[in-house]
């Protein structure tokens, strides 16, 4: 089993008033106040950014974010999911360590984390660590999208330092809105080549929900905490990445050379090296259609493991349920829990929370 590090600390943000409204992947209008599209070079041509009303076709692989890194979903294509609250104690071995938990995407909606980590019994009513030696991992992205990015990352930090103390451990990886935040802060505005054009950090981020609150509240330590991220980890077996990708072969051929070449690309602090690292983190699908459980056992073969578990792309892209052409069909199945596919080689383990769908925390193994 090979596990990395993290470091530990930090308390708890403060309370960010919250509206119930439904979370989809809309641009913030504060977008077009700071930064106008035509004006930060992030699009080639005079055209301005897709409309928010408007369905994107499926990402492809050699994908450029200069863009938003997911189709826009309408109101009424919003996947409605209701979440059980009554909390299920954690059942603790009498020796060793205790049950594996994963997170998906949390974008920014602390309430519905704890809420999530509640009902599993990971945390109690006062949102402290209660599950003994259990092992908690998050897959990455904790903020932009949703109101309390930063309140989310300082309570994994405080998780962190609570479930060790306690005999387990919650660990977190890097996600590609890490790295998104990580370059706004470093880079802001210094163009990079993107592939498609001149870009932007900056740009990028809030044209994929960067939340001006998270970047008001960003300090040193949380900086510091994302950068040492690890990119993927094995766990009893399963692969835990963030992006269903396969481009992690790009940066090396084990779990340890992987870590340490995303860690040294962030050292550097180059704004072209973090952006090709954010650029490749940003590609998805590579599991879904056709070759999908090849590119899986591709990157099982290569660092371990007989499953991977993934987060970044939302549940009800991977089935094809959202963004189809018929706006009248209306039975897409809601979101219950983990996407067993690739032959049974892959797990996804985001919901869509952003898009009215539920945040995932499952204990693994889990059943095909």
């Amino acid at each position: 089993m090979v596990e990395g590090s993290m470091t530990q600390g930090a308390g708890q943000g403060p309370e960010v008033e919250r509206t119930a409204t439904v979370r989809d992947f809309r641009v913030p209008a504060y977008v077009h106040e700071t930064a106008p599209y035509a004006a930060t070079g992030t699009h080639t041509g005079d055209a301005a950014p897709p409309s928010e009303e408007e369905h994107e076709e499926p990402l492809p692989e050699g994908y450029t974010p200069t863009q938003r890194d997911l189709p826009v979903i309408r109101r009424g294509d919003t996947v409605q999911v209701a979440v059980d609250p009554e909390p299920v104690p954690v059942q603790q071995p009498a020796r060793g360590q205790g049950p594996l938990f994963v997170v998906g995407d949390v974008h920014g909606y602390l309430d519905e984390l704890l809420a999530a980590l509640r009902e599993k019994g990971l945390i109690d009513a006062a949102g402290q660590w209660c599950a003994g030696t259990s092992r908690l991992w998050f897959l990455g992205d904790f903020t932009d999208r949703g109101p309390d990015g930063i309140g989310v990352i300082d309570l994994v930090m405080r998780l962190s330092a609570e479930a060790a103390a306690a005999g387990g451990y919650c660990k977190a990886l890097m996600g590609n809105h890490e790295l998104l935040l990580l370059g706004a802060k470093r880079f802001g505005d210094t163009p990079v080549n993107s592939g498609a054009g001149t870009a932007t950090f900056q740009a990028a981020w809030l044209l994929n929900g960067g939340q001006k609150t998270d970047m008001d509240r960003l300090q040193d330590h949380h900086l510091q905490w994302m950068a040492r991220l690890d990119a993927l980890e094995a766990v009893d077996g399963h692969l835990l990445v963030h992006s269903d990708t396969t481009t992690y072969l790009d940066y090396g051929r084990s779990i340890e050379e992987v870590n340490d070449t995303v860690r040294e690309t962030l050292t550097r602090n180059d704004a072209e090296e973090v952006w090709d690292l954010f650029r490749k983190f940003t590609k998805r699908f590579s599991f879904r259609d056709e070759g999908g459980a090849d590119a899986v056992r591709s990157l099982l073969d290569t660092y371990g493991g007989t499953r991977i578990v993934h987060g970044h792309s939302p549940i009800p892209y991977l089935l094809g349920e959202v963004g189809s052409e018929d706006g009248e069909d209306d039975t897409r199945t809601a979101v219950e829990g983990p996407h067993v596919y690739a032959d049974g080689l892959a797990i996804a383990m985001d919901g869509g929370v952003t898009m009215a769908g539920k945040l995932l925390v499952q204990q693994l193994p889990l059943d095909a």
